[in-house]
């Protein structure tokens, strides 16, 4: 039993290297998502007649919040990456300004959920898939009622977040699953449990 206490406090004692990790991925992901937000815009009239589709591009919002849970492996470090991610995203002129914030919450407390409900103790691409399925399923429905009330009829609603979960289940779950497994390949991961996981 004492063995079981000490994991759960160790699990959730963050140290500098965790916290620094968990800003800097949320640093490069929020330059991510400025481009992809350009991008995003670009490619949002090819949607005009199928609107829900768009969702299926939306899983790289997902990314940072998943790949900083499956690396840090803290209470709170999804949530961390989500909102510098989000942040950085707005200072750099997101063209849905400083709402982003909201989204980057939102997106962070849904794979919190998802490693919340293992006690930080698996991170398989099973708990990446989840993680990636209840961020994408929070973000769609508060986007549905902030950006689209009122405007589409309850089935293409429905397709909206059913597409945005199949994004962040293959974008975010099994994309930011491969991620991890790609840098621990490098080494660069070596001081985290992720890193040493690769054997």
């Amino acid at each position: 039993m004492s063995t079981t206490v000490s994991r759960s406090r160790g699990a959730t004692r963050w140290r500098t290297v965790d916290l620094v990790t968990a800003a800097v991925l949320g640093v490069a992901f929020g330059v991510v998502f400025w481009g992809w937000g350009v991008l995003y815009a670009v490619l949002t009239p090819f949607f005009v007649t199928v609107p829900f589709l768009q969702s299926l591009l939306s899983g790289v919002w997902l990314l940072p919040a998943v790949v900083a849970a499956l690396i840090v492996r803290r209470p709170g470090a999804a949530l961390l990456a989500e909102m510098v991610a989000a942040t950085v995203e707005a200072l750099l002129g997101s063209h849905w300004g400083f709402g982003v914030l909201v989204s980057g919450a939102i997106q962070g407390i849904g794979v919190e959920l998802a490693v919340a409900l293992f006690a930080w103790r698996r991170f398989g691409p099973a708990v990446a898939v989840l993680g990636g399925v209840l961020a994408a399923v929070l973000e769609g429905v508060y986007e549905l009622f902030a950006y689209y009330a009122g405007a589409w009829t309850p089935g293409f609603q429905v397709l909206y977040v059913a597409c945005f979960a199949v994004s962040g289940a293959l974008v975010a779950g099994l994309g930011g699953w491969a991620l991890v497994r790609g840098l621990a390949r490098t080494g660069a991961l070596s001081a985290f449990p992720a890193g040493r996981d690769r054997a």
